[in-house]
């Protein structure tokens, strides 16, 4: 999967947008970031597989314990992306419908 791809479809999930949130304050613990949630540990833990396999977050384990850790450079390149569309002037719906209509010589509605 492309990156990019990986990292918009990690960024699709709300529960996945509200640990990438609570991971801004500091690393968490996986049980910490599972606290807030009412769905299983193993449910979290896809989440975060999901998440890491996006490189939005790193993993490691310390002693017992698995701690997560935001990586705020994967978001560059998505963010770099959606930038790229801030510079094209907005599109007038019905000025192009208009031009259209012209084009193809039909009358527009």
């Amino acid at each position: 999967m492309d990156p990019l791809d990986a990292v918009f479809a990690a960024l699709a999930d709300p529960t996945r947008r509200a640990i990438l949130t609570m991971l801004l304050e500091d690393d968490m613990a996986v049980t910490d970031v599972a606290a807030p949630f009412q769905m299983s540990l193993a449910a979290i833990s896809k989440h975060l597989a999901v998440l890491a396999a996006a490189g939005l977050i790193s993993q490691e384990k310390r002693g017992r314990v698995k701690w997560c850790r935001l990586e705020p450079d994967a978001l560059k390149a998505a963010s770099v992306w959606m930038q790229g569309f801030g510079q094209f002037e907005p599109v007038h719906l019905e000025a192009f419908e208009r031009f259209l209509a012209a084009e193809l010589g039909t009358p527009a509605d």
